[in-house]
């Protein structure tokens, strides 16, 4: 069978396989008592196995057993979650990533893995007396094949028969007209705490409580009584007809484990190649970016059509045509929310790394950092979400180096050990907002202003007349840095310069603000970069420009003894709140014409909590608009985001409110 087929799915199952382990793992820190959280990490950490397995991924399929190993016995009481074994497992999971960095860069994933693998080992041998061998039990009856035993249960009844206890297996049989058989087991399992330990029971003790079983039941035994003893206490108790007793003795059957190890590879293996064959008659199938690219760009040019029809049908006033053309409108709108969905995935996809990261850094650091993340639901265009990760990283560990202090110096300013780091996603108009705030040291001005002119940024003069905004913005020039010292996380110069470049080059910005003494927000603000979006058209003298529908509160016409005056800043009333009120005219300067309204028309938008009101001299109407880039000759034109084609051939450009609230 030719797998290479399945390469690709087997990379992103086991990408979310790894992203599954780090995040459960970090739970597990914080929790180390929660036995749960060890069992779903140790069935992520089998199937990863399987998986590997079945591609023919040996190192891969070597290091995840190991990892098995070490886990079982957690989940079984025979090790203790510690610093030691967090770390190794960390340590695992980063291995298991290169090795599928490796795989899909085209090789074969076998990467030096004997180091970790014998730490892992030297885990699993520092707490146990036993030689780490596959050891079976053997059962002298005929219900051997009933009755399995894991490593935990195998190690118990290894370390009693080299103590010199006896193991039996007894198969207790009830009258067939017993009326209350869980009640005659129970007092079964009182007889036999006399005589040891009850180390197993068949059917599960749960199941016997209530009732699931026939007139039958087992018991494995750990005892040093003789089994006649045992037998006639048990037979003393009503109802109980006969009771049937086995020796059990320890061999290594390890021919025996290959043969279940092998049985149950080959039924992962069967599940791996099912789920694959079934993959574009499931529920989800695998779409190539460039796909949905190609089908983008031919739906823009149909809805500059339909926009065109939909004028034509106005103009010429035929009923027929109307309904054809509201019909395909109805049925090309459905299509667009389709086709716009496909192309939107959640932020938490990047956000989901970022945990693991922080807890590393603090621990190199020697910090205590508690990372929250509010708002991973918010969805971005695919395209924006493969490329804002880097900066993303840089400015978040700037948060840590930089911007969280130490614990001691934390306690000196009376502030909590733990620092504070918030990342959140929210959206506004046609943007999304992306901010990393710290409750660290903030930005020291002063600190900054000497160094740019160190480096000759800017001179002494200059410095004097900068804005707060100004000050900070410097840091975003290549090579400057504020730190102390030069670390591998930080101070080289590269870090922020690299921000704004990559923002900058997705159609983004982003700012800065802060607090000496009280933390530091950076805000980046990035464009959906979707091709179609919902939008009021309005009218500026001769001039159409678009407003985005997701960033309006209300269309309202107000009349001229209504509008009052703020510290000189024309403002409404707008349901109990101050707006201020920006003219659209004077912003892009458009000349005067023969158009004047005696009332005034106000689109009110929002940024966040923020509110204005955007003067206009009238509505058109609300339209279905293809957002078209301005191209590099016009990269940074304030307040536009882009322009349209309209149905009728005219440009419209695109408003960019956030850029008006200030």
């Amino acid at each position: 069978m030719d797998l290479n087929q399945y390469v690709e799915i087997f990379l992103e199952e086991s990408k979310e396989h790894l992203q599954s382990l780090n995040e459960k793992l970090l739970l597990l820190e914080k929790d180390r008592q929660n036995l749960d959280l060890v069992n779903e990490i140790f069935r992520s950490a089998h199937t990863l196995k399987g998986m590997a397995a079945t591609m023919g991924y040996e190192s891969m399929a070597t290091l995840t057993h190991e990892m098995e190993n070490v886990l079982d016995q957690v989940r079984n009481h025979k090790k203790q979650v510690d610093p030691r074994l967090m770390d190794t497992i960390f340590h695992c999971v980063d291995l298991l990533e290169q090795m599928i960095l490796s795989i899909s860069d085209g090789g074969d994933g076998n990467l030096d893995s004997s180091t970790v693998i014998n730490e892992l080992q030297g885990i699993v041998s520092g707490n146990s007396t036993l030689p780490n061998v596959a050891t079976d039990v053997e059962i002298k009856s005929e219900d051997r094949n009933q009755i399995t035993f894991d490593e935990y249960e195998k190690t118990v009844l290894h370390q009693s028969l080299e103590s010199g206890f006896l193991v039996y297996h007894l198969k207790i049989f009830l009258d067939q007209g017993s009326m209350l058989k869980s009640a005659r087991a129970y007092m079964v399992f009182r007889a036999l705490e006399q005589f040891g330990e009850i180390l197993k029971a068949i059917p599960s003790v749960e199941e016997i409580e209530n009732e699931d079983f026939d007139h039958e039941f087992s018991v494995i035994l750990i005892s040093k009584n003789q089994q006649e003893d045992i037998k006639k206490e048990i037979l003393h108790i009503s109802e109980i007809v006969d009771v049937q007793i086995t020796t059990i003795s320890s061999t290594l059957l390890n021919e025996h484990d290959k043969k279940v190890e092998t049985n149950s590879q080959a039924q992962q293996n069967n599940q791996n190649i099912q789920q694959h064959h079934k993959g574009p008659t499931g529920k989800m199938i695998r779409v190539d970016i460039e796909r949905l690219d190609e089908l983008m760009n031919l739906f823009s040019e149909l809805v500059i059509d339909r926009g065109r029809l939909e004028q034509l049908s106005a103009e010429i006033r035929n009923s027929e045509l109307t309904d054809t053309v509201e019909h395909m409108s109805r049925i090309s709108s459905n299509l667009q929310n389709i086709i716009l969905n496909l192309r939107m995935v959640p932020i938490e996809q990047v956000f989901n790394r970022f945990p693991r990261m922080i807890r590393d850094l603090a621990k190199e650091l020697n910090k205590k950092v508690n990372l929250t993340i509010i708002g991973a639901e918010t969805e971005l265009d695919r395209t924006v979400i493969d490329e804002i990760g880097d900066p993303l990283v840089h400015l978040l560990r700037n948060a840590i180096d930089h911007g969280l202090e130490s614990v001691e110096k934390r306690i000196k300013n009376h502030k909590p050990e733990t620092g504070e780091i918030s990342l959140k996603a929210y959206h506004s108009g046609n943007y999304v907002f992306i901010e990393i705030s710290d409750d660290g040291s903030g930005i020291d001005k002063e600190k900054v202003l000497k160094k740019a002119i160190e480096r000759k940024l800017i001179s002494q003069e200059e410095a004097r007349n900068l804005t707060n905004n100004q000050i900070y913005n410097l840091l975003f020039a290549s090579g400057l840095s504020t730190a102390e010292k030069i670390s591998d996380i930080s101070g080289r110069g590269v870090g922020l310069d690299v921000v704004k470049s990559k923002i900058e080059a997705l159609g983004g910005f982003v700012s800065i603000e802060s607090e000496l003494g009280k933390g530091t927000t950076f805000t980046i603000q990035l464009p959906l970069t979707l091709s179609i979006i919902s939008a009021m058209l309005v009218r500026i003298q001769n001039e159409k420009y678009a407003i985005p529908l997701s960033s309006i509160i209300e269309t309202a016409i107000y009349r001229p003894e209504e509008i009052m005056y703020a510290h000189k800043q024309q403002v409404i009333d707008f349901r109990g709140h101050i707006v201020p009120l920006v003219s659209l005219k004077k912003v892009f300067e458009v000349p005067d014409g023969d158009i004047e309204e005696e009332d005034i028309s106000v689109v009110i938008v929002r940024k966040g909590e923020k509110m204005a009101g955007l003067i206009v001299d009238s509505f058109i109407g609300q339209q279905e608009i293809v957002l078209k880039s301005l191209g590099s000759y016009l990269p940074h034109v304030f307040a536009i985001s882009g322009a349209t084609i309209l149905g009728d051939g005219q440009v419209a450009l695109i408003i960019d409110t956030n850029s008006l609230i200030k």
